[in-house]
């Protein structure tokens, strides 16, 4: 598996993500425990909450524009504006006019930009690997994303408490400028470029649209449309938990705990993509309804148990099987689709996937207001048995074999597997 890390490229992309990953794990935590602190509210936790996953839901209307656009502007882009912006939140701490209302319009915009990055990664791996090295490519890239969060999400926390959350902003701002200076060295292999056949706005507006369409075409008539209707259930229960996050670690123990528990969510999922490898070679319907239904109860009985350490491990091990599932899907789309759709369709799978998040979200931080934030939280690791059932009902998901047994025409990829874009 690391391998791969020797090829100049994939280790470039690689380090850029783990970087990049820093700044927002780091960014994570220091925004929505500000949040919480300035208004000691979980209702606006869940409203940022809910700011902060509007741009992914959107992120469907920017797969066109990154099928179309250079990997390594984009890249270089999206680290630089993110780098200038998430400064303004220590200066207006410097300039005591810092607010709730501040921070609540950087976030969106900040993750506007973030959306732009991860399926820009995305789509390069099949450009800079092999297809047979693609499932350890994008295990490594999970490892990367899932191992960052679990350090630095516990670090964070325990900053929090000893310097306060406006320093971390700066930290931020830190790593956004080293990870420009390696995508800076990337060179990408030629990829079919999109070009347009006039350079009239219309022209371009309408290949937008139809690259666009495309996208949802493939996202709503495969398989991918069932398995995204479970996604969208278990997201609202997700949206939920992260809004009551800061406040259910409040009721422990403070900010440290409120990293512990986040570490302990990345800890688990990077078990689930390590052992992702051997998870595709299950029956992955059978494999995807039993573990989700086992990561369910065991959040919910996170909840309620005395022991903090306890509650944590128990809530670190429910996202092992979401971990599993997020890597062998990614698999299985940068196998199944040409390099030249995988962008549109994955960020049109991001977008819908996440739809219910920012609702979530905001339920969540409206419920802590009703009752005991607890209880909100168990009904959220609950929530995640939707995920499970939704496959249970749906013939065509239980039925689904191994990785290695599925095809193009098993998902309904078979026209557009075939399909090359001019």
């Amino acid at each position: 598996m690391f391998a791969i890390l020797k090829q100049r490229n994939y280790g470039l992309l690689f380090s850029g993500r783990i970087v990049t990953n820093i700044g927002d794990s780091i960014y994570f935590i220091a925004a929505m425990w500000l949040v919480y602190d300035l208004s000691g509210s979980a209702f606006y936790s869940g409203l940022a909450g809910f700011l902060t996953q509007i741009p992914n839901v959107l992120q469907f209307l920017i797969g066109p524009l990154v099928d179309r656009w250079p990997i390594r502007a984009t890249l270089l882009w999206t680290q630089a504006l993110q780098a200038v912006l998430i400064l303004i939140i220590p200066i207006a701490a410097w300039m005591d006019f810092l607010s709730v209302t501040l921070v609540l319009v950087i976030m969106p915009i900040l993750t506007s930009i973030d959306a732009f990055a991860y399926p820009t990664e995305t789509k390069a791996l099949p450009l800079v690997l092999k297809k047979e090295e693609l499932p350890a490519g994008n295990a490594l890239f999970s490892l990367a994303y899932q191992g960052v969060d679990l350090i630095f999400n516990a670090i964070a926390g325990v900053m929090i408490a000893i310097f306060g959350a406006t320093l971390l902003f700066i930290i931020d701002s830190l790593t956004f400028c080293i990870a420009f200076l390696l995508f800076s060295f990337l060179r990408i292999p030629h990829q079919k470029a999109q070009t347009e056949t006039s350079s009239s706005a219309r022209t371009a507006l309408h290949s937008y649209f139809t690259d666009l369409k495309e996208g949802l075409s493939i996202l709503f008539s495969t398989i991918m449309a069932a398995t995204l209707m479970g996604a969208v259930l278990c997201n609202v229960a997700i949206g939920a938990a992260m809004a009551v996050m800061p406040a259910f670690a409040d009721h422990r123990q403070g900010a440290a705990v409120y990293g512990l528990y986040l570490a302990a969510m990345s800890c688990g999922a990077l078990i689930g993509a390590l052992l992702a490898t051997s998870f595709s070679k299950l029956p992955i319907g059978k494999a995807t309804i039993f573990t989700v239904l086992l990561g369910s109860a065991s959040w919910a009985v996170a909840a309620f148990v005395p022991w903090t350490w306890l509650s944590i491990l128990l809530f670190g091990l429910s996202w092992v099987p979401i971990g599993c599932i997020n890597v062998t899907f990614a698999t299985l789309i940068q196998t199944l689709l040409p390099a030249s759709l995988i962008g549109r369709v994955t960020s049109a799978s991001a977008s819908f996937s996440t739809i219910a998040m920012p609702i979530g979200s905001l339920a969540g931080g409206y419920a802590a207001t009703l009752m005991p934030v607890t209880w909100v939280f168990c009904a959220a690791g609950i929530g995640v048995s939707l995920l499970s059932i939704t496959w249970l009902l749906h013939p065509k998901l239980r039925s689904l074999g191994p990785v290695a047994s599925l095809s193009p025409e098993t998902l309904g990829f078979k026209d557009y597997s075939q399909q090359e874009t001019s």
